[in-house]
């Protein structure tokens, strides 16, 4: 790391630990908790962590085990990019998807391991159902009636820009290490975000680079890290990322596995804030200033401040989408957005 980004890591507030004595003590952390938290030794005994801790050959072959025939996407930098998967001097991509087979991707990474000119690949996001078998049985955190989304990222050392996700997560290192860098979900300003539609990942990510950060062209970020927590995980801990929680991540070892959980406690058939925003980018943020505002006011009447008074004047069953959301209505209004974009 670039000795910019060593002096920035120091100053830094370290993410909370806490210890969990009983079974049920995640699930009440988790349901009371609104900032990250990490555990130690949250998964210790897994067999993948224990493979790893024995090489990382091994936990290599313990996924090649269980791993399903089919093609998987691994992103592929270049060298010179010292990890970082990222934009490059043009705003397209530094990486390079391709699609291999697991055992062809872990033979390159085996062959580049003590390598310093080693490629960064990175598998990001994998299902963990739909790619493996047996592996979420035996190497799984128990989260109670949640019903998450399991996901496994393995890879090199790399170095994953902030950015921050809507469902909630639950990040648990199986091997190698990896350090994380959140910051609370009001520092988005202070984060110097790219475009939104092209990004590495799906989601904006920050401009700034971490490892050797330029306060001239990014002045901001310094109250960014005011407000910014640390945490160095090992094989077998777990770090708590609340929604919308900002968050760089850094595979540390040449090789490096993490499962994480998303999930969020709002019910599925509820739209994407995402799409909402992606959508009113479209139809409302270059009209005339006047309109503009009038929008602003109907989204406050409507969305942001809505209460009884909004619907008071009309009779309880006529109320429609007015009236808080069901499956039923939530789709009503799905296949209406979808007439309404097709025209």
């Amino acid at each position: 790391m670039a000795e910019a980004g060593l002096g920035l890591l120091g100053a830094l507030a370290r993410v909370p630990e806490v210890q969990l004595a009983a079974g049920q003590a995640l699930d009440a952390q988790l349901r009371s908790a609104n900032a990250p938290f990490v555990v130690r030794g949250l998964v210790a005994d897994w067999p993948l962590v224990q493979a790893g801790a024995r090489s990382a050959e091994e936990a290599r072959q313990y996924l090649l085990q269980r791993a399903v025939q089919r093609p998987f996407v691994a992103s592929v930098g270049t060298p010179e990019n010292g990890g970082r998967l990222f934009y490059d001097e043009h705003m397209g991509m530094n990486f390079r998807s391709v699609s291999a087979k697991l055992p062809d991707v872990f033979a390159r990474i085996a062959a580049d391991e003590d390598k310093s000119d080693a490629r960064p690949i990175y598998l990001a996001s994998i299902d963990v159902h739909q790619f493996f078998t047996g592996l979420h049985e035996a190497n799984h955190v128990d989260l109670g009636d949640r019903s998450p989304l399991a996901s496994i990222w393995m890879g090199t050392r790399t170095r994953i820009a902030a950015h921050n996700d809507f469902p909630d997560n639950l990040a648990c290192v199986a091997v190698g290490r990896r350090r994380f860098i959140v910051f609370p979900p009001d520092q988005f300003r202070n984060l110097y975000l790219g475009p939104v539609d092209n990004t590495p990942a799906g989601r904006a990510v920050s401009m700034v680079d971490f490892h050797a950060p330029d306060f001239q062209e990014h002045p901001r970020f310094r109250e960014a890290l005011r407000h910014a927590q640390v945490a160095e995980l090992d094989a077998g801990d777990a770090v708590f990322i609340p929604s919308m929680w900002w968050h760089h991540v850094e595979g540390l070892e040449p090789f490096n596995v993490l499962v994480n959980y998303w999930w969020r406690d709002t019910p599925r058939w509820l739209g994407q804030p995402q799409d909402a925003l992606n959508h009113a980018m479209l139809s409302v943020r270059d009209l005339p200033a006047d309109q503009k505002r009038h929008w602003r006011d109907l989204f406050d009447y409507y969305v942001f401040n809505d209460d009884e008074e909004t619907v008071a004047h009309i009779p309880p069953g006529a109320r429609s989408v007015l009236a808080p959301l069901t499956a039923e209505s939530a789709g009503r209004i799905r296949a209406f957005l979808l007439r309404s974009l097709s025209r």
